[in-house]
């Protein structure tokens, strides 16, 4: 393994594993010695709940770390990590509209997710030509048997972790810069962790109300908030087992500069 530096971009809300139990996807853009972009590099997997309180590395921060090309993985962004080995350097800030911010993550941009599978990637930052809408679709409620099975495995083990399955989808359909239609849901962290502190701090008494205005309060966030205050670029993901299927597995939002 090799000691790099990595600038963290995103991370994806746990998942779970038969193989891995509770894994996250951290996405990020690798770093030379003088922090300059290199490529980015996709972390998986990563038990991250679990990793001692030193090594838990924030969202924009820089961390130094031993990696190595994951060999059982086709696509060449995807790295495993010696977790013992995570260094969290320092945290990115959004001083001058992001300006840090922007120069590490959008030299690395593409005009398209037609463009990342042209040029054989699977992970990338593109700006969306046109967002057309923001959705929000209902979805299972409860782990599939397999999963829940794996979440009581953990819990004889670590019962003060607890993995909701959050029922909703959030996403956006939107016209990339090459004229092509998508319909993409969102599973960045951030994002998912919003819609549960809103749920979970809501001053209503029955679980449908406290829902309905944590819904109310993503939308708003994603709707009203983004699209219009905020520039948005999505970084893009797809599937190990589905390599065409792409998914925003972050949202960029430096603040739109209106002329």
């Amino acid at each position: 393994m090799e000691r790099r530096k990595i600038l963290i971009a995103t991370k994806t809300y746990p998942s779970i594993s038969t193989k891995y139990q509770e894994t996250v996807c951290t996405a990020g853009v690798l770093l030379d010695d003088d922090e300059k972009p290199v490529q980015w590099i996709r972390i998986y997997p990563i038990r991250f709940r679990q990793l001692d309180f030193d090594k838990r590395y924030p969202r924009w921060s820089i961390i130094s770390a031993k990696i190595e090309r994951n060999d059982k993985d086709y696509r060449e962004e995807s790295f495993r990590i010696d977790d013992s080995s995570i260094e969290v350097i320092r945290k990115i800030d959004t001083r001058k509209n992001w300006e840090e911010r922007k120069a590490l993550v959008l030299p690395l941009e593409f005009k398209s997710i037609r463009e990342i599978k042209e040029q054989g990637k699977s992970l990338g930052i593109i700006k969306p030509q046109t967002i057309k809408k923001y959705f929000c679709n209902e979805t299972e409620r409860e782990w599939n048997p397999k999963q829940q099975g794996i979440l009581d495995q953990l819990d004889l083990f670590e019962p003060s972790v607890q993995l909701d399955k959050i029922p909703y989808n959030f996403g956006y359909e939107f016209i990339s810069q090459d004229g092509d239609k998508h319909r993409c849901t969102i599973s960045d962290w951030e994002i998912q962790q919003l819609y549960r502190n809103c749920r979970d701090r809501s001053n209503e008494t029955s679980i449908d109300n406290k829902e309905k205005k944590a819904l109310e309060k993503v939308r708003q966030k994603l709707e009203d908030e983004f699209l219009n205050k905020k520039d948005l670029y999505f970084i893009m993901g797809n599937l190990k087992t589905h390599k065409n299927s792409f998914m925003i597995i972050g949202i960029f939002y430096p603040p739109l500069i209106k002329i």
